[in-house]
């Protein structure tokens, strides 16, 4: 159940360079328990979509992958999902803003775990991994496709796939080549011409389609990394070794990151997120909209047919994120997901829409603490030395 922000409350601070060498065995026994807390040994299993049948449906999976890597699922023949959602890159692509047929407003989210996150995108304006995957097919910028099309394509290329994991596809003789809601004002009026039944059936395939592509995300989990095996021997009583041991400057990062720093309130868990949406104070990207995260996807949210509610949901009646999230307020202005930190250090640039270059910059940028550009941060400033800042810097790279 959706529950209300926490506000981020980060005591003022003042580091000297720590004398003594840095060790598992400095660590306090809570700091220890936290570390366990954090590590992927403490991930649970990955939670069911009950609005999704075949969530977990191996046949599904491969059908999803398919869809996932086909730039045939545009109608210029060049945009896959994973054009941005690049596999040899963290299912991500290091721009600072997507890029598919056009350029977007904000960052490319990696996938990796995400459907443990009851809201999807930066601003959680899908509550399932399936509706988040339909938003970029219809997007002009990204996919530049409508729902007819892909019906088409699928009926075209994946007609047996698709009916061995769905049943018969909505006949498509006579359906419009290209027509939706979201398209040009063509494709609106190809899609308003048809009548209540056929726009129905087009729609409960294109959500099939995004139940395919969720299924095979399903499969993507984060990876192991350095931290992990540091956390591992800890829990087993041993001194970690190779590169699990971590220097003196990584320890020093991990304690501050539990402790006076106060990063894990936020980035807490085996995927170093809360799931929520907060205002940190992020800038302005330059040239862009004003953004205004959180506030301005509630609406779209609500009003999107293929929410847990809809009608196009295999469970419209356990929706309890959608039915008890927080819909109005000042806390929800230009507040945007908690990104995972698993990888964070291969992801530059950072925030929302790639405000901030580098992993020091974003260190300093809360250290800062600045004033947001509308609405309120709920961060505060804390004084950092440089080894301070250096030793988070140095931790964050552990989880690499």
């Amino acid at each position: 159940m959706a529950v209300r922000l926490p506000t981020i409350a980060v005591a003022a601070l003042a580091l000297a360079p720590l004398l003594a060498a840095c060790n598992p065995d400095t660590l306090t026994e809570a700091e220890r328990k936290q570390v366990a807390s954090l590590s992927l040994a403490a991930l649970a299993p990955l939670p069911p979509d009950p609005t999704n049948r075949v969530a977990d449906d191996p046949a599904a999976a491969a059908l999803g992958e398919a869809l996932f890597f086909d730039t045939a699922m545009s109608p210029s023949g060049t945009v896959a999902c994973g054009t941005c959602h690049q596999a040899d890159r963290q299912f991500q692509d290091g721009l600072p803003l997507g890029k598919g047929v056009g350029a977007t407003d904000r960052r490319t989210m990696p996938i990796a775990g995400a459907a443990y996150s009851p809201f999807q995108f930066w601003d959680g304006r899908a509550d399932s991994l399936w509706a988040q995957a339909l938003w970029p097919m219809e997007e002009a910028r990204e996919h530049g496709g409508t729902r007819a099309f892909y019906v088409h394509v699928v009926a075209q290329k994946y007609r047996d796939a698709y009916e061995a994991v769905f049943g018969p596809l909505p006949d498509i003789a006579g359906l419009p080549p290209a027509a939706g809601p979201k398209g040009t004002a063509a494709e609106r009026a190809a899609w308003e011409a048809l009548d209540g039944g056929r726009q129905d059936g087009v729609n409960r395939a294109y959500a099939n389609i995004g139940k395919a592509i969720a299924a095979y995300e399903r499969t993507l989990l984060p990876a192991e990394t350095r931290f992990d095996r540091f956390a591992a021997a800890l829990a087993a009583g041993r001194e970690p070794e190779g590169d699990a041991r971590f220097s003196d400057l990584e320890t020093e990062g991990l304690t501050l990151f539990l402790g006076s720093a106060n990063c894990v309130t936020c980035h807490n868990g085996p995927r170093f997120t809360d799931d929520h949406f907060h205002n940190t104070g992020v800038p302005q990207a330059a040239g862009l909209p004003e953004d205004h995260g959180r506030a301005q996807a509630v609406p779209l949210l609500l009003s999107d047919p293929f929410n847990c509610q809809g009608p196009y949901s295999d469970a419209p009646g356990r929706c309890d994120e959608l039915r008890f999230m927080i819909r109005e307020g000042e806390e929800l202005e230009r507040a945007f997901k908690t990104p995972s930190l698993r990888g964070a250090a291969g992801r530059a640039p950072y925030m929302h829409s790639g405000q901030i270059a580098t992993l020091e910059d974003v260190v300093a940028h809360y250290s800062a603490a600045p004033a947001a550009p509308s609405g309120h941060s709920e961060v505060n400033p804390i004084t950092l030395t440089d080894r301070g800042r250096a030793a988070l810097v140095a931790f964050l790279k552990t989880l690499e």
